[in-house]
């Protein structure tokens, strides 16, 4: 897909994290070591809400650990499910997923994560890209992991991003919220934009929408009411992130957006994390596991290493010229 491989070769920037470790086989018993060559290979579900690039990204980023950590594909199989998009199926999927004697399962962002969790099965649960995990109901702590499940938390940079706003477009006095009330990740951060809008004098518009299909209508009614947009994590928007993209430079407005897939289809410019990486930390903590220790003595991780991503054909097409140290400073796309 020509998105991700722009991605991944923005990525080629990031600092990939990395343990140096060894591999070992699986257990059945999360507080038991695991057990030694011979068995049958390992068993992993993954499930996603959705299919965009953010989510393949971090999917790719945790297999390609898992086989960086020695669990090669006589050692460990990956069994991959797509909701795509729709609820019922997310809810069936983890059903089947808890049910169906896997090793481990790996749950990509808050939707899957709580379909999972929510079960209370088993079998351990490790999340990449949970925003807000104690205040989706999927751990209590981060520190003290007490539902079966630990992970990798990604918070959006709020803060930094208006900066990043204020540097790039400067003059902005009223954003535009597009999101989906639906994703607890996407409601915390935009309760985060719209406090800090307030506390710092500027003004909002919220624009929501409840599916993929009123994603463009709801971007083109905030032409003509704000300076720029700004889009939390929200799975259902990024899944239309071209056609607000369009409606945008179409209206010389810019988008931020919160991930550099968002950039790619055609946002101007976000302050976020690697994809690729925060799905390899996901998996040196499923490694942690494997090799014996209980979950929950594997704390959750919030990853706080952000980069500056800018998409220069967007700038182009919204007239924003852009200084030289911002962008030697970021990773640009074209």
């Amino acid at each position: 897909m020509k998105t991700n491989q722009m991605i991944r070769k923005a990525m080629t920037f990031f600092a990939a994290v990395a343990l140096t470790a060894t591999a070992s086989a699986c257990k059945s018993d999360s507080a038991a070591p695991a057990s030694s060559g011979g068995d049958a290979p390992i068993e992993v579900g993954i499930v996603q809400m959705a299919d965009n690039g953010a989510f393949t990204d971090m999917r790719e980023g945790f297999i390609g650990r898992m086989r960086e950590l020695g669990y090669t594909e006589d050692r460990m199989t990956f069994d991959y499910r797509n909701a795509q998009g729709d609820m019922t199926n997310l809810n069936s999927i983890a059903q089947e997923l808890v049910n169906g004697g896997y090793d481990c399962i790996v749950a990509i962002a808050t939707p899957a994560a709580q379909a999972v969790v929510n079960l209370e099965g088993e079998t351990p649960v490790f999340f990449i890209s949970v925003s807000n995990p104690v205040g989706a109901g999927i751990i209590s702590e981060l520190e003290k992991p007490d539902k079966n499940a630990t992970g990798t938390s990604n918070a959006i940079p709020v803060e930094e991003m208006f900066k990043l706003s204020d540097r790039l477009t400067p003059g902005c006095k009223t954003y535009g919220l597009l999101y989906n009330t639906s994703e607890v990740n996407s409601v915390t951060t935009a309760e985060a934009a719209k406090a800090y809008l307030s506390a710092n004098g500027m003004d909002y518009r919220e624009a929501i929408v409840t599916a993929s299909s009123e994603v463009q209508q709801a971007a083109q009614s905030l032409v003509g009411q704000v300076d720029a947009i700004f889009i939390p994590n929200d799975a259902m928007v990024q899944s239309a992130l071209p056609q607000v993209a369009e409606v945008a430079k179409d209206a010389k407005i810019p988008v931020y957006g919160s991930s550099a897939v968002m950039v790619a289809s055609g946002a101007f410019a976000t302050v976020s994390i690697d994809d690729p990486t925060i799905g390899a930390m996901t998996a040196d903590m499923a490694d942690q596991y494997l090799k014996g220790t209980p979950v929950a003595e594997i704390p959750s991780v919030v990853v706080s290493t952000f980069t500056t991503v800018i998409n220069q054909t967007t700038a182009a097409a919204i007239g924003v010229e852009l200084a030289q140290e911002e962008l030697s400073a970021a990773v640009i796309l074209e």
